[in-house]
């Protein structure tokens, strides 16, 4: 793992770069005056919105609020995260990157690095054996039975491992440092016992598939007979480079091959992939053996705004497809998009994009179903939606899953439609809702509650600290319109970039930088870089903020509404600062009467204890 790259290297470079010849090297900029203005690239749009400050070093656009420094530009522009976006300029400039790093991180680079080098070697080689081993033919054959061509298996790097125990090994390991660098990289097999092979090839007598990391380098492989033998599909192993949970098969293809992807279909296999691929849609990611998960979700959701999910029509296929809404409802905030593509019985991608062509595939994705509409449509089929029974356990179906969603515009939405379907007007709906959290959180506290009392199975008739319930969302004055869908920590930021030099009078070293709260990073990392740079403007400071890597949450934020009048925001800022404050000493002291409650029960029982057996008794 590399190491960190030193602040004072990301400063010097910001300092030597022309964020000018950055854009404009990328997309056409015209000079207006001292600025220079152009098309934006993150939106469509006839009219230029989209502004470079070379004094400031600084882009925004006014049409969709994308804003930030050099840095933050490429990282935008390219699909690229931080690192890799200094790695891309650095490399322009033709300067090396230094890293800092501890003697343990520089030896599991160099651990990795072997894993990458002979990774790559496996590569080569299964190429060379589709091109040049005397079974290709079978190979070959099968590949262009599913349809494709000699360009698209190069764009993927195809291979064949061809059948037999030890081709692989004979290639590759010439010494024992390369057999355990194959071993460790997932590509032998230890079998002790095996006198004849006590080291084979993992992959035999298959069609061999390379699965990249975002950086484009091998990391595993996929393999897949080419008849009827089990597995149908076989995976590398684990490794210290490779984490199947977390990588997405295609990913690094589609954003090679597409500058600014716009939406990702997640379909079940490498052939899916590929063969949608050779049809011209270059959007498409497959899991490698396990169910889409959250964090494959908040990784797509940071490259693009909608996620397509393919599934077979069948009863196995809409249950796979309710799991992955459901790992997909936290993640379901305004300006995304989730939706279903059922595909007829007996077809897969690969199969229907060939029977039906680009154009009908790309007009039904489209079309996919809409993820409020399978959520009902789901729910309502367990129901008898004629009766006031059924639209009542709806509506207890709904909810705790509905709850999952952030808040903001698209949940309210949904809470309208559910009831419009019921009957129920939101508001009520609203309300139950917040019962809900209240009862879940008072549960909370009662299982805090009983776990300090256990001992002895009864309470301490001690004061209870107040519910967690009771903290208030939010101490703004009457009558001033609430800022819904960001978290407290998220308007404090907001109100920093409005007026950077409210954050004088706090001390961050002292009890808000024990902040635990959702985006609490982000507003240290701002409250620390507006104290550190004073005399910033709005915009410098959401540059310097934007090269950061938590820079990527401020997307946007500028362009939403600004509701807080310019003379309210100390008034308002000083109040959200109370408020977490508050509810962190809050925690605090929840935290040390848990603590007093135990100590209460083990006091008591062993009280107890000493009354069943006086001292000097047998």
């Amino acid at each position: 793992m590399a190491g960190l790259i030193p602040q004072n290297f990301i400063d010097d470079l910001l300092a030597r770069v022309d964020i000018v010849d950055v854009i404009d090297a990328r997309t056409t900029l015209k000079k207006t005056g001292k600025n220079y203005s152009g098309l934006c690239p993150f939106h469509n749009e006839k009219t230029p919105s989209f502004s470079v400050e070379p004094d400031k070093q600084f882009y925004y656009c006014f049409g969709c609020g994308a804003g930030g420094n050099a840095i933050g530009f490429v990282m935008n522009y390219e699909n690229l995260d931080f690192p890799e976006a200094i790695e891309n300029i650095a490399a322009q400039m033709g300067i090396d990157v230094p890293r800092e790093e501890s003697s343990v991180s520089q030896q599991t680079r160099e651990k990795n690095q072997t894993l990458y080098d002979i990774l790559e070697q496996c590569v080569r080689f299964y190429q060379s054996q589709l091109r040049r081993h005397p079974d290709r033919t079978h190979a070959v054959d099968y590949l262009k039975s599913r349809g494709l061509s000699g360009e698209i298996a190069r764009d993927f790097a195809l291979g064949y491992a061809p059948p037999g125990w030890n081709n692989l090994l004979d290639a590759l390991g010439k010494d024992e440092s390369s057999k355990k660098a194959l071993l460790n990289a997932g590509m032998l097999i230890e079998n002790p016992d095996n006198k004849q092979h006590p080291l084979y090839d993992r992959f035999r007598d298959r069609i061999i598939y390379p699965i990249r990391d975002n950086r484009g380098r091998v990391i595993a492989f996929g393999g897949r007979v080419m008849g009827d033998d089990k597995p149908k599909y076989l995976n590398s192993p684990e490794t210290p480079v490779f984490h199947k949970g977390e990588e997405l098969y295609g990913l690094y293809e589609a954003r090679k091959n597409m500058r600014k992807l716009e939406r990702i279909l997640i379909v079940e296999g490498y052939m899916d992939v590929i063969a949608l691929a050779q049809n011209d849609i270059h959007y498409c990611v497959a899991t490698l053996g396990t169910a889409t998960s959250t964090s494959h979700l908040r990784r797509l959701f940071k490259l693009v705004p909608e996620v397509v999910f393919c599934f077979d029509g069948d009863k196995a296929g809409r249950e796979a497809a309710w799991r992955a809404l459901e790992q997909v409802l936290p993640l379901m905030e305004d300006g995304r998009t989730a939706r279903f593509l059922f595909l007829p019985e007996g077809e897969d991608p690969d199969s229907q994009v060939r029977r039906i062509g680009n154009s009908e595939f790309v007009r039904n994705l489209s079309e996919a179903t809409q993820l409020a509409e399978f959520f009902f449509e789901s729910l309502g089929k367990k129901v008898d939606m004629n009766s006031l029974e059924g639209r009542a356990s709806l509506g207890k179906m709904s909810l705790p899953l509905i709850q999952k969603i952030p808040s903001g515009i698209y949940h309210q939405l949904i809470l309208d439609q559910l009831g419009s379907i019921t009957g129920v007007d939101p508001q009520t709906l609203g309300n139950m809702e917040k019962s809900l959290e209240k009862t879940a959180d008072r549960g909370a506290a009662r299982g805090a509650t009983r776990e300090a009392s256990r001992d002895d199975g009864r309470g301490m008739g001690s004061t209870p600290p107040p519910a967690l319930e009771s903290v208030p969302v939010s101490n703004q004055p009457p009558g001033r319109k609430k800022q819904s869908g960001r978290s407290a920590c998220m308007r404090a930021v907001n109100l920093i970039l409005l007026k950077p030099d409210i954050v004088n009078e706090l001390d961050e070293a002292g009890e808000i930088a024990e902040l635990v709260s959702p985006d609490s990073d982000l507003l240290l990392e701002v409250i620390a870089l507006a104290k550190k740079h004073p005399s910033s403007s709005t915009p410098e400071l959401l540059g310097r903020i934007y090269a950061t890597p938590l820079g990527s949450q401020l997307t946007q934020l500028l362009n939403r509404e600004q509701i807080t009048p310019a003379e309210g925001v100390t008034q308002e800022f000083n109040e959200i600062i109370t408020h977490l404050l508050d509810s962190q000493r809050r925690r605090k002291s929840h935290h040390g009467w848990l603590e007093e409650a135990r100590q209460k029960v083990h006091s008591r029982q062993n009280r107890l204890n000493q009354e069943q057996n006086p001292p000097g008794e047998s």
